[in-house]
């Protein structure tokens, strides 16, 4: 193996305002934010394998927003309480591997490129360390204790340090393990370890793009013009099921008793194929039929609830977040309103949001048709979803 990247996306983002997501899995222009680094680097033919380090909270939504994803990635890996110690995480994970080379980088700055990269690899022909940078424009001033100026420092020479940060494996690796021994945890960045370790660490030339994102005003600022509206989708679902012998019925996940059972191939929980068929409607995934075929076996007498699940699942790989969702079942009996808290916190424990953010209403039909009959009940039901903002969303000029 020649190279490896360490993608350093431990941290849980507060200082972006970060609550339901941390910084690094927050879209930008359509794709989570760390996702841009593992592309960037998988393009290049050099790297081998991408180490990502994750903090252990964020693993199921690592999972989800990687899968399927055509990169050598390795099995993420639990990072530290400081960046340092992340770090390291990574570093040991890949010594097995046996990289000549590691490239080191923050998931907080997607905009790296191959170029930038492969000025890193090339500057370790020459060194055991290079890391990309910037050579200073601004005029800096050093402040005193009352904030008024007290100096201006001379910028020639400074320069502002970027990731990635490339090193021989072995060295850097030494590095960080002696600086762990010795108790240092300050260091702001990996090529401040490797000159404290000795080593001759070289500059090439980084980019303006290649910035960090650390406030959510810097993610705001950096979606592209076409991408930075909100993509909110919103999907609709019916479904019928006939009364048949039985002494209950499925719904919304909740067992309700009742003098008939609903047939069906699996349970014939109705508002639960019918909020399926909503979720799917947000992301245009076809039906429940196409997921779940009534020919296939597997599913006769199948728990609804698997239905659903997976319509979350197929949300969220698609970076999308379920706001509310409203379920209208219709039918002159059972009663709904004894059991309408139980199927809200079922419908809430599905779809992993707030009880605040299901609604299940019932009503008649004033007992015309099937449903005023008593001889069955349909349901229908809304979702809407907020997804990342698409490529193909246009401004309005």
């Amino acid at each position: 193996m020649r190279a490896a990247a360490v993608i350093v996306a431990a941290g849980r983002g507060t200082r972006a305002g970060a609550q339901e997501l941390p910084k690094q899995y927050q879209p930008i222009n359509g794709k989570p934010m760390f996702r841009h680094s593992i592309d960037a680097f998988a393009q290049l033919e050099a790297i081998s394998a991408i180490q990502v380090v994750i903090h252990p909270d964020h693993r199921d939504t690592y999972l989800t927003q990687t899968r399927g994803l055509n990169a050598p990635l390795l099995p993420p890996v639990s990072g530290g309480a400081e960046r340092q110690s992340s770090v390291l995480a990574g570093l040991e994970a890949l010594e097995s591997h046996e990289p000549e080379r590691v490239l080191i980088h923050d998931a907080a700055r997607p905009f790296v490129n191959g170029e930038i990269i492969q000025r890193v690899l090339d500057g370790l022909d020459m060194r055991r360390a290079s890391i990309a940078a910037m050579p200073l424009t601004d005029t800096l001033k050093r402040a005193g204790a009352t904030q008024s100026i007290s100096a201006t420092v001379e910028r020639a020479g400074l320069w502002r340090a970027q990731t990635p940060q490339g090193f021989h494996y072995p060295s850097i690796l030494a590095a960080h393990r002696k600086a762990r021994g010795a108790g240092r945890v300050d260091f702001t960045d990996d090529a401040a370890i490797a000159e404290w370790a000795g080593m001759d660490v070289g500059l090439v030339m980084g980019s303006e793009n290649n910035r960090k994102m650390t406030t959510a005003e810097d993610i705001r600022a950096a979606q592209s013009p076409e991408t930075g509206w909100p993509d909110i989708r919103t999907g609709s679902g019916f479904d019928v099921h006939r009364f048949t012998s039985g002494d209950h019925v499925m719904l919304c996940g909740v067992r309700v008793p009742h003098d008939f059972g609903l047939d069906g191939h699996s349970d014939a929980d109705a508002p639960l194929h019918a909020l399926t068929d909503a979720l799917l409607g947000c992301i245009g995934s076809g039906d429940i039929g196409v997921h779940f075929p009534p020919s296939d076996a597997r599913w006769k007498g199948a728990n609804s609830a698997i239905f659903l699940t997976e319509a979350v699942r197929l949300v969220r790989e698609r970076g999308g977040r379920i706001t509310n969702v409203d379920v209208t079942l219709l039918c002159e009996r059972p009663r709904i309103g004894p059991h309408r808290d139980a199927m809200r916190a079922r419908l809430a424990d599905i779809l992993g949001i707030g009880i605040d953010r299901t609604s299940v209403k019932a009503t008649t039909t004033e007992r015309l048709g099937f449903t005023g009959r008593s001889e069955g009940l349909a349901a229908m039901a809304t979702a809407t979803v907020l997804l990342p903002p698409a490529p193909s969303m246009m401004v309005d000029r």
